[in-house]
């Protein structure tokens, strides 16, 4: 079949396990559904908006949390390692519930996963704001969002992008669907300190419960078609999941891409947590740090769609570790002025350039590497050791500041790991696997 053909029919299988109003299928002929499927097919603009949106609301409440940790820890009298610990299980759950995630996402369609995602999500920001203790605190904040979030975060919507969009299109729609999530942090945070401020934290929570809602209909348009009918109009005997698995982990640059995707992690949800908090203990406004906060959104969306260009241009490997590297800089100035609120801006805004940058070449490299069957699988796995390191980060931070009282360590720590990052990611061979049998992508 030729390439038109079988992306057609993709569409076409993707829009009727969405369930979208006159999407029937015109017959088991691959052909004819190939070419039912061509008068009726969303567009790539439609389906990387639909993506978008979903990765706004859903990045959104997730990334203005940290705004919650001094209202929290002042109605209980938590210790700073308590309110920690919830959000580092959630980041280790988001993370080790990824893999299963995008497991699912490739073998049934994306959209199955991303409406389960979502009500988790949901079920854990309404509770969240009646968990007066830790243990409860833990459950709902922690387990559900962490879970929720693995389900219906900007990764499954970069999966489904893979499968949905012509290769030309996906290092550009990775990089929106990234910057799109950062447009998500810039509107969030402000609106959640104004929230919180007006209304309490608790109100708070509940209105963003319920603003998840509407990530459900927007799924229709980001349905990726199940493996047994991508597999049907493939061709050639499919590569299974475990030689997937085996032949990812085999294969030194993949390694060295996940072990390089820990510092993103560490860095990103120390600073996402505990950033707001420094800035108040520094002796700043606290408007000062959920507005130097929103600017990391905001720049964000600059830096992701900018990595996502310039993937497409040079060596990605070079991407990758020009941003480690730069971020250990911008860190170590940050850390090295006064704490002034032009210092706090700045690094807001040069952090967000450097924010999620990461992922429109980590992702694409993937893709590169291993095609786009396993795609959401592949780098769901990567994601994961994304989350360990923002687990660990956490897990550290609330440790070492109630131990030490400040978080000097955390800064050096982020800024070591960086340069390490940097020197990691440059060895990385950027060619598609060499394999003894095609396998379809």
């Amino acid at each position: 079949m030729t390439r038109p053909l079988y992306a057609a029919a993709q569409i076409q299988t993707g829009l009727f396990r969405a369930g979208l109003p006159g999407i029937l299928p015109m017959s088991l002929n691959p052909q004819a559904s190939a070419a039912s499927a061509r008068a009726r097919r969303l567009s790539p603009e439609l389906i990387i908006v639909a993506g978008c949106m979903i990765a706004v609301l859903t990045f959104g409440p997730r990334s203005a949390l940290g705004v919650f940790q001094m209202p929290v820890l002042k109605d209980f009298g938590w210790g700073s390692d308590t309110f920690s610990f919830a959000m580092a299980i959630q980041y280790l759950l988001w993370g080790a519930g990824q893999p299963f995630a995008g497991a699912i996402a490739d073998r049934y369609g994306s959209r199955i996963v991303l409406v389960g995602g979502t009500l988790l999500y949901a079920a854990g920001l309404a509770l969240m704001s009646i968990s007066t203790t830790p243990l409860a605190f833990d459950l709902t904040a922690g387990v559900l969002m962490g879970f929720g979030l693995s389900g219906c975060s900007f990764n499954l919507v970069i999966g489904a992008f893979s499968k949905l969009l012509p290769e030309e299109r996906r290092s550009t729609a990775y990089g929106l669907g990234t910057a799109a999530g950062s447009f998500g942090q810039f509107i969030f945070s402000p609106f959640a300190g104004a929230m919180v401020g007006s209304l309490g934290w608790q109100t708070t929570a509940l209105i963003f419960a319920a603003v998840m809602m509407v990530v459900i209909p927007l799924t229709a348009a980001v349905a990726s078609p199940p493996m047994n009918q991508n597999a049907a109009l493939a061709g050639p005997p499919p590569q299974t999941f475990r030689q997937a698995l085996s032949e990812a982990f085999g294969h030194r640059s993949y390694v060295l891409l996940v072990i390089g995707f820990f510092t993103c992690g560490f860095q990103l949800a120390f600073v996402t947590i505990h950033f707001q908090k420094y800035v108040v203990e520094a002796g700043l406004e606290p408007s000062v740090g959920y507005w130097a906060f929103a600017l990391v959104g905001i720049f964000n969306m600059i830096g992701s769609f900018s990595a996502g260009w310039i993937g497409n241009r040079v060596p990605r490997r070079w991407v990758l570790s020009f941003i480690y590297l730069s971020r250990s800089l911008v860190t170590l100035a940050f850390i090295s002025l006064p704490a002034t609120p032009m210092s706090a801006y700045a690094f807001g805004a040069l952090s967000g350039l450097l924010w999620l940058s990461t992922v429109p070449p980590t992702s694409s490299l993937i893709g590169l590497m291993f095609g786009t069957r396993y795609m959401a699988t592949l780098y769901g796995f990567a994601f994961f050791s994304h989350q360990v390191g923002g687990f660990i980060g956490l897990v550290l931070s609330g440790a070492v500041r109630e131990s030490t009282g400040s978080y000097t360590a955390m800064w050096w720590a982020s800024i070591a790991l960086g340069v390490a990052s940097a020197l990691i990611n440059l060895p990385i061979v950027e060619k598609p696997v060499q394999r003894t049998a095609t396998v379809p992508a």
